[in-house]
Protein backbone atom coordinates (compact mmCIF):
# COMPACT_ATOMS: atom_id res chain seq x y z
CA UNK A 1 0.00 0.00 0.00
CA UNK A 2 1.41 3.21 -0.80
CA UNK A 3 1.89 5.86 1.44
CA UNK A 4 -1.31 7.88 0.40
CA UNK A 5 -3.39 5.21 1.07
CA UNK A 6 -1.68 4.46 4.46
CA UNK A 7 -2.67 7.98 5.16
CA UNK A 8 -5.90 7.51 3.78
CA UNK A 9 -6.48 4.43 6.32
CA UNK A 10 -5.58 6.21 9.33
CA UNK A 11 -7.68 9.42 8.30
CA UNK A 12 -10.50 6.83 8.26
CA UNK A 13 -10.45 4.86 11.38
CA UNK A 14 -9.83 8.53 12.87
CA UNK A 15 -12.99 9.29 11.58
CA UNK A 16 -14.65 6.50 12.88
CA UNK A 17 -13.60 6.81 16.53
CA UNK A 18 -14.14 10.13 16.99
CA UNK A 19 -17.72 9.17 15.59
CA UNK A 20 -18.08 6.67 18.16
CA UNK A 21 -17.09 8.99 20.79
CA UNK A 22 -19.16 11.42 20.00
CA UNK A 23 -22.03 8.73 20.32
CA UNK A 24 -21.20 7.62 23.56
CA UNK A 25 -20.88 11.41 24.51
CA UNK A 26 -24.49 12.27 23.18
CA UNK A 27 -25.77 9.32 24.96
CA UNK A 28 -23.93 10.59 28.51
CA UNK A 29 -25.58 14.25 28.07
CA UNK A 30 -28.83 13.12 27.57
CA UNK A 31 -28.36 11.02 31.05
CA UNK A 32 -27.15 13.89 32.64
CA UNK A 33 -29.58 16.43 30.96
CA UNK A 34 -32.82 13.98 32.27
CA UNK A 35 -31.27 12.90 35.58
CA UNK A 36 -29.81 15.95 36.42
CA UNK A 37 -26.34 14.09 37.57
CA UNK A 38 -22.86 14.21 36.46
CA UNK A 39 -22.40 10.60 38.68
CA UNK A 40 -21.48 8.81 35.91
CA UNK A 41 -19.04 11.58 34.82
CA UNK A 42 -16.14 8.96 35.23
CA UNK A 43 -16.87 7.03 31.88
CA UNK A 44 -15.42 10.02 30.47
CA UNK A 45 -12.37 10.00 32.39
CA UNK A 46 -11.94 6.44 31.83
CA UNK A 47 -12.64 6.79 27.89
CA UNK A 48 -9.97 8.47 28.02
CA UNK A 49 -7.58 7.08 29.99
CA UNK A 50 -8.30 4.09 26.85
CA UNK A 51 -7.00 6.52 24.15
CA UNK A 52 -3.81 7.49 25.57
CA UNK A 53 -2.34 3.65 24.51
CA UNK A 54 -3.74 3.61 20.73
CA UNK A 55 -1.87 7.32 20.70
CA UNK A 56 1.10 6.18 21.85
CA UNK A 57 1.60 3.08 19.74
CA UNK A 58 0.56 5.71 16.58
CA UNK A 59 3.84 7.67 18.06
CA UNK A 60 5.51 4.73 18.27
CA UNK A 61 4.80 3.72 14.73
CA UNK A 62 6.51 7.00 13.94
CA UNK A 63 9.32 7.08 16.25
CA UNK A 64 10.43 3.52 15.02
CA UNK A 65 10.38 4.44 10.87
CA UNK A 66 13.49 6.79 11.87
CA UNK A 67 15.12 5.24 15.52
CA UNK A 68 15.62 1.75 16.86
CA UNK A 69 13.65 0.29 19.67
CA UNK A 70 16.62 0.51 22.05
CA UNK A 71 16.75 4.41 21.79
CA UNK A 72 15.70 6.08 24.39
CA UNK A 73 12.22 7.74 22.71
CA UNK A 74 10.70 4.21 21.85
CA UNK A 75 12.11 2.73 24.82
CA UNK A 76 9.81 5.50 26.85
CA UNK A 77 7.23 5.43 24.79
CA UNK A 78 7.21 1.79 24.97
CA UNK A 79 6.98 1.98 28.45
CA UNK A 80 4.65 4.40 28.70
CA UNK A 81 2.49 2.63 26.63
CA UNK A 82 2.83 -0.62 28.63
CA UNK A 83 1.64 1.15 31.88
CA UNK A 84 -1.62 3.10 30.55
CA UNK A 85 -2.71 -0.32 28.05
CA UNK A 86 -4.96 -2.14 30.96
CA UNK A 87 -7.11 1.39 30.80
CA UNK A 88 -8.97 -0.10 27.93
CA UNK A 89 -9.64 -3.26 29.09
CA UNK A 90 -10.20 -1.96 32.47
CA UNK A 91 -13.42 -0.10 31.62
CA UNK A 92 -14.97 -3.74 31.06
CA UNK A 93 -15.22 -3.74 35.23
CA UNK A 94 -17.33 -0.51 34.62
CA UNK A 95 -20.43 -2.73 34.03
CA UNK A 96 -20.12 -3.42 37.98
CA UNK A 97 -22.30 0.00 38.46
CA UNK A 98 -24.89 -0.88 37.00
CA UNK A 99 -26.21 -3.39 39.98
CA UNK A 100 -26.80 -0.38 41.37
CA UNK A 101 -29.41 1.31 39.10
CA UNK A 102 -32.93 1.32 39.01
CA UNK A 103 -35.14 -1.16 36.53
CA UNK A 104 -36.31 2.06 34.71
CA UNK A 105 -32.76 3.23 33.96
CA UNK A 106 -30.83 -0.41 33.72
CA UNK A 107 -31.84 -0.45 29.98
CA UNK A 108 -30.92 2.66 28.50
CA UNK A 109 -27.84 2.75 31.36
CA UNK A 110 -26.73 -0.32 29.73
CA UNK A 111 -26.59 0.66 26.00
CA UNK A 112 -24.57 3.73 27.54
CA UNK A 113 -21.84 1.67 29.35
CA UNK A 114 -21.86 -0.33 26.05
CA UNK A 115 -20.57 2.50 24.36
CA UNK A 116 -18.54 3.55 26.29
CA UNK A 117 -16.50 0.50 26.84
CA UNK A 118 -16.74 -1.60 23.69
CA UNK A 119 -15.04 1.62 22.04
CA UNK A 120 -12.42 1.71 25.15
CA UNK A 121 -11.38 -1.92 24.54
CA UNK A 122 -11.72 -1.75 20.64
CA UNK A 123 -9.00 0.96 20.91
CA UNK A 124 -7.07 -1.12 23.04
CA UNK A 125 -7.26 -4.35 20.79
CA UNK A 126 -6.13 -1.82 17.81
CA UNK A 127 -3.22 -0.35 19.71
CA UNK A 128 -2.15 -3.97 21.03
CA UNK A 129 -2.54 -5.45 17.13
CA UNK A 130 0.08 -2.30 15.91
CA UNK A 131 2.57 -3.18 18.56
CA UNK A 132 2.25 -6.91 18.34
CA UNK A 133 2.99 -5.95 14.28
CA UNK A 134 6.28 -4.47 14.95
CA UNK A 135 7.71 -7.16 16.91
CA UNK A 136 6.99 -9.28 14.33
CA UNK A 137 9.09 -7.44 12.21
CA UNK A 138 11.92 -7.43 14.93
CA UNK A 139 11.43 -10.86 16.25
CA UNK A 140 10.32 -14.59 15.37
CA UNK A 141 6.37 -14.20 15.57
CA UNK A 142 6.28 -16.91 17.97
CA UNK A 143 8.48 -14.74 20.27
CA UNK A 144 6.44 -12.15 19.75
CA UNK A 145 3.20 -13.60 20.34
CA UNK A 146 4.64 -14.85 23.58
CA UNK A 147 5.30 -11.35 24.14
CA UNK A 148 1.86 -10.53 23.34
CA UNK A 149 0.05 -13.20 26.09
CA UNK A 150 2.57 -11.84 28.78
CA UNK A 151 0.96 -7.97 28.06
CA UNK A 152 -2.58 -9.88 28.39
CA UNK A 153 -1.09 -11.25 31.47
CA UNK A 154 -0.08 -8.28 32.78
CA UNK A 155 -2.96 -6.32 31.77
CA UNK A 156 -5.26 -8.61 33.74
CA UNK A 157 -3.44 -8.47 37.02
CA UNK A 158 -3.48 -4.68 36.26
CA UNK A 159 -7.34 -4.54 36.05
CA UNK A 160 -7.21 -6.31 39.48
CA UNK A 161 -4.89 -4.05 40.82
CA UNK A 162 -7.03 -1.11 39.80
CA UNK A 163 -10.76 -2.49 40.50
CA UNK A 164 -9.95 -4.36 43.78
CA UNK A 165 -7.15 -2.74 45.49
CA UNK A 166 -7.71 0.88 43.49
CA UNK A 167 -4.18 1.45 42.40
CA UNK A 168 -4.14 3.62 38.96
CA UNK A 169 -1.54 3.96 36.68
CA UNK A 170 0.27 7.26 37.49
CA UNK A 171 0.55 5.47 41.06
CA UNK A 172 3.63 4.12 39.07
CA UNK A 173 5.15 7.52 39.82
CA UNK A 174 3.16 8.70 42.99
CA UNK A 175 3.46 6.07 45.45
CA UNK A 176 5.89 3.34 43.79
CA UNK A 177 6.75 2.11 46.99
CA UNK A 178 3.22 1.18 48.43
CA UNK A 179 2.07 -0.08 45.09
CA UNK A 180 5.26 -2.69 44.75
CA UNK A 181 5.08 -3.53 48.28
CA UNK A 182 1.34 -4.69 46.96
CA UNK A 183 2.33 -6.10 44.33
CA UNK A 184 5.53 -8.35 46.03
CA UNK A 185 2.16 -9.90 48.54
CA UNK A 186 0.03 -10.57 45.20
CA UNK A 187 3.27 -12.52 43.81
CA UNK A 188 4.93 -13.97 46.59
CA UNK A 189 1.52 -15.87 47.95
CA UNK A 190 -1.14 -15.82 44.84
CA UNK A 191 -3.25 -18.69 46.48
CA UNK A 192 -4.28 -15.98 49.41
CA UNK A 193 -6.06 -14.19 46.43
CA UNK A 194 -8.20 -16.10 44.86
CA UNK A 195 -10.35 -13.36 43.92
CA UNK A 196 -7.21 -12.37 41.85
CA UNK A 197 -6.89 -16.02 39.89
CA UNK A 198 -10.60 -15.51 39.14
CA UNK A 199 -10.32 -11.84 38.24
CA UNK A 200 -7.01 -12.71 35.80
CA UNK A 201 -8.38 -15.60 34.55
CA UNK A 202 -11.66 -14.54 33.16
CA UNK A 203 -10.61 -10.98 31.73
CA UNK A 204 -7.47 -13.15 29.85
CA UNK A 205 -10.10 -15.45 28.35
CA UNK A 206 -12.32 -12.63 27.09
CA UNK A 207 -9.68 -9.79 26.67
CA UNK A 208 -7.46 -13.28 24.39
CA UNK A 209 -10.35 -14.64 22.64
CA UNK A 210 -11.71 -11.02 21.45
CA UNK A 211 -7.62 -10.39 20.31
CA UNK A 212 -7.56 -13.70 18.30
CA UNK A 213 -10.75 -12.77 16.77
CA UNK A 214 -9.57 -9.21 15.79
CA UNK A 215 -6.42 -10.41 14.34
CA UNK A 216 -8.32 -13.10 11.92
CA UNK A 217 -10.56 -10.27 10.59
CA UNK A 218 -7.27 -7.75 10.17
CA UNK A 219 -6.06 -10.83 8.56
CA UNK A 220 -8.69 -11.22 5.90
CA UNK A 221 -8.75 -7.81 5.19
CA UNK A 222 -4.90 -7.84 4.46
CA UNK A 223 -5.43 -10.57 2.11
CA UNK A 224 -8.16 -9.08 0.58
CA UNK A 225 -6.71 -6.06 0.42
CA UNK A 226 -3.83 -7.74 -1.64
CA UNK A 227 -6.11 -9.64 -3.91
CA UNK A 228 -7.64 -6.36 -4.78
CA UNK A 229 -4.32 -5.02 -5.60
CA UNK A 230 -3.17 -7.77 -7.86
CA UNK A 231 -6.77 -7.48 -9.97
CA UNK A 232 -6.27 -3.86 -10.04
CA UNK A 233 -2.65 -4.52 -11.39
CA UNK A 234 -3.89 -7.22 -13.86
CA UNK A 235 -6.32 -4.85 -15.10
CA UNK A 236 -3.79 -2.32 -15.90
CA UNK A 237 -1.92 -4.50 -17.31
CA UNK A 238 -4.58 -5.72 -20.13
CA UNK A 239 -5.53 -2.35 -20.26
CA UNK A 240 -2.10 -1.47 -21.92
CA UNK A 241 -1.78 -4.55 -24.18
Amino acid sequence: MNIMGKKRRWFDLIVVLVIGMLASFGLFAYSAITTHSLQYAYLILNLGLATIPLILSWRLIVLLRKKRWSDWEPLITTFVWIIFLPNSFYMISDFIHLQNMSNQSIVYNSVMFSSFIYLAVLMGLISLYQVHQLLRKRVYPRTASILVVLLLIGCCFAIYLGRDLRWNSWDVVVNPAGLLFDISNLILKPETYPVMIKTMVSFFVVIGSTYLIACQIAKMLWHQGVNDLAAHIKDQQAQRK
